[in-house]
C-alpha cells in the first residue's frame, strides 16, 4: 500500500532528477506553482493532502518521466541503492570501441558524470544528443537515461547498437525471434527492420531531460 510521504517523496525526487524545486516542477508541469509545495501536503486541520492524479500526470509528461520510473522513485530505499550520479557521454561518440561490454554495460574511462538521484539499476547511464536530428522530440543538448536492467515493451524508445557499431534511438514497432522492426524517432527516417543477430544489444530509455 502506497503511503502520503512515498508519493510526496517521489514527486520531490522527480523534480531533483529535472534540476527544479517542487514549486519549478509545478510551474512545469502548467500547474499553480504552489501544487507540490510543503505547505500545501497538510490540511489546517492537520489532515493530509495527497496530489491528484492529474497533477501527477502533468508532471510526468512535462518531464518525460514515465510511470514506471515514477513507481520506483517511491521505493523506500537506502542510500547504497540509489545513486547520486550516472556515467555520461555523448550518443554520438556511443558508437566507438571502448565504452560498452558486450551485454551493454557501460565500461571503461572516457564517462562523464551527470547527477541524477534516484534510479536503481546499477548499470544505468546517459547519453547526451548531439545535433537536431531528432528533433522536436529529442534536442541537442537533451539527456537519455538508458537502464539495460529494464525490460522493453512494444512502442518504448530504445538505444540499439548493431554490429557496424552504430548507435541509434529508436521507438521498437515489433521484435520477433528472428528480427527487430524499428521507428526512427524523426519521422522522416521512416522505419528498419534488422536481423536480430545483427543487433549487439538494446537497452531501455526511462528518462529524457527537457
Amino acid at each position: 500500500m502506497l503511503t502520503h510521504a512515498q508519493i510526496w517523496m517521489a514527486l520531490d525526487r522527480l523534480a531533483a532528477a529535472a534540476g527544479l524545486s517542487p514549486s519549478g516542477l509545478a510551474k512545469k508541469s502548467g500547474l499553480d506553482p504552489t501544487t507540490f509545495n510543503k505547505s500545501k501536503r497538510t490540511a489546517a486541520d492537520g489532515r493530509q493532502r495527497w496530489p491528484s492524479t492529474e497533477s501527477v500526470a502533468k508532471a510526468l509528461a512535462a518531464t518525460g518521466t514515465t510511470a514506471e520510473t515514477f513507481v520506483q522513485m517511491m521505493e523506500e530505499t537506502g542510500p547504497s541503492a540509489v545513486r547520486s550520479t550516472l556515467p555520461l557521454i555523448g550518443l554520438a561518440q556511443a558508437g566507438e570501441s571502448g565504452y560498452f561490454d558486450e551485454a551493454g554495460f557501460p565500461v571503461g574511462a572516457g564517462w562523464e558524470e551527470i547527477r541524477f538521484p534516484a534510479i536503481n539499476d546499477g548499470h544505468a547511464y546517459a547519453l547526451e544528443v548531439s545535433g537536431n536530428a531528432m528533433a522536436p522530440i529529442y534536442q541537442e543538448g537533451t539527456f537519455l537515461l538508458v537502464s539495460p536492467a529494464a525490460s522493453i515493451r512494444r512502442g518504448d524508445r530504445v538505444a540499439v547498437k548493431t554490429n557496424d557499431s552504430e548507435v541509434t534511438v529508436n521507438e521498437l514497432k515489433r521484435r520477433t525471434a528472428k528480427t527487430i522492426e524499428l521507428c526512427a524517432i524523426a519521422s522522416a527516417h521512416g522505419e528498419r527492420t534488422l536481423a536480430v543477430r545483427d543487433v549487439l544489444w538494446m537497452a531501455r530509455i526511462v528518462w529524457a531531460s527537457q
